[in-house]
């Protein structure tokens, strides 16, 4: 993956890059992301018979021939001609699942046109102040078959201060990126500022759980999979909200909103420590730092269903176009796989904390008590 960024940064404008790369304060968190991995050792098994390994798992009960998810990600034509097309064609030979971004520059049309008969995508809901923009939105995602399920994005209610693409000071003056800007709902910010300020303009900071899940669900009848969750108490507290949230997104949003956010391998291994029960109730993604197959393993060890990567997709989109997603996604899988052979297991389902050693990490996680005693009912919406 590291490759991929290499390439990436020789064909990308300066603009571009800062904003693909950009993460908050001292970037600790986004750096943090992909680190933690490894503190994580595995433990090999023997004498077991893998020849025939799979990645075939199911996510809110499609069938999916990997477990790892193209994240959603913002403005992929600034990587690629192709935009979040090209990502989506790549997914589609490899039977993985794509979430689209609420800021992309396509249209969530044009990027399912070419889609297959089973493919799967979820679209990414950023609530706009105006929510009359967010449920016009909304009745078009709902039109559209290929778009399975609504994913919230709860983990930047305010943009994060991303140094890097706020000195770009990337006024959106090309009509491109106007249009983009606009179409999210966000503004051209007076006196510059990057373009991730001006995509959150738009964005509505007020959301609660007891409001923005009723008035959701009266404007979808998709699933709910609830993205940027950081802790142990929120896992929990999206657990009571079942039937109509069908999943969580561990995802400290790329390290690019909050600088020192836990990784979301901690929160991970959080949840398994203080409410395991959310496990059985609702599925439990994770995304940010994964750059190898041994990253996808530990975190399906660890209780993880799907497995988002972001910046791999728009790094390798803009070294290769749809085929350098292609090659990404062939690379992560093949090291998946023989991850999997080597630790003795055949099957994605088959993993689990008896193949990782996770003590190193265990040290740094949050020991403050569960305090799910004091959560439920004077939180849980009334849908």
């Amino acid at each position: 993956m590291d490759d991929f960024e290499a390439a990436a940064s020789k064909q990308l404008t300066h603009k571009a890059w800062a904003y693909y790369f950009s993460g908050a304060d001292d970037l600790i968190s986004k750096s943090l992301n992909n680190s933690i991995y490894r503190s994580i050792l595995l433990r090999p098994r023997v004498f077991v018979d893998c020849k025939n390994c799979s990645l075939a798992t199911s996510m809110l009960g499609y069938k999916l021939n990997t477990p790892i998810i193209a994240s959603p990600t913002a403005m992929a034509r600034l990587a690629h001609p192709s935009g979040e097309a090209g990502i989506a064609a790549a997914c589609a030979k490899f039977g993985a699942m794509q979430i689209i971004s609420n800021n992309a520059s396509m249209t969530p049309e044009e990027i399912v046109k070419g889609a297959t008969p089973d493919q799967v995508f979820g679209w990414q809901l950023y609530v706009q102040i105006e929510r009359k923009k967010s449920e016009a939105m909304l009745a078009r995602i709902n039109k559209i078959k290929a778009i399975k399920f609504i994913c919230l994005t709860l983990d930047a209610p305010v943009p994060g201060k991303r140094e890097l693409d706020e000195r770009t000071k990337a006024i959106a003056s090309t009509p491109a990126v106007a249009d983009i800007v606009k179409s999210s709902g966000g503004h051209e910010i007076t006196g510059g500022g990057g373009l991730g300020q001006q995509l959150f303009a738009g964005t509505d900071p007020s959301l609660t759980w007891k409001d923005t899940l009723p008035w959701l669900l009266k404007h979808t009848d998709l699933p709910i999979v609830l993205k940027g969750i950081q802790t142990h108490e929120d896992a929990y507290i999206a657990s009571l909200h079942t039937p109509q949230i069908k999943g969580i997104i561990l995802s400290n949003h790329g390290g690019r909103a909050m600088d020192t956010a836990p990784p979301s391998i901690h929160t991970l291994m959080e949840i398994r420590k203080y409410c395991p029960e959310v496990f059985n109730r609702i599925e439990v993604w994770i995304d940010g730092g994964i750059k190898r197959g041994t990253d996808v393993v530990k975190a399906l060890c660890l209780g993880a269903k799907g497995v988002g990567v972001g910046r791999n997709a728009l790094f390798s989109l803009a070294a290769g176009g749809p085929e350098g997603v292609e090659r990404m996604l062939e690379i992560l899988c093949a090291e998946t796989m023989t991850a999997m052979r080597l630790l003795g297991v055949d099957k994605v389902e088959d993993l689990g904390m008896q193949h990782i050693n996770a003590r190193a990490v265990e040290q740094q996680l949050y020991d403050g008590g569960a305090g799910l005693d004091i959560l439920g009912s004077h939180i849980k919406a009334k849908i």
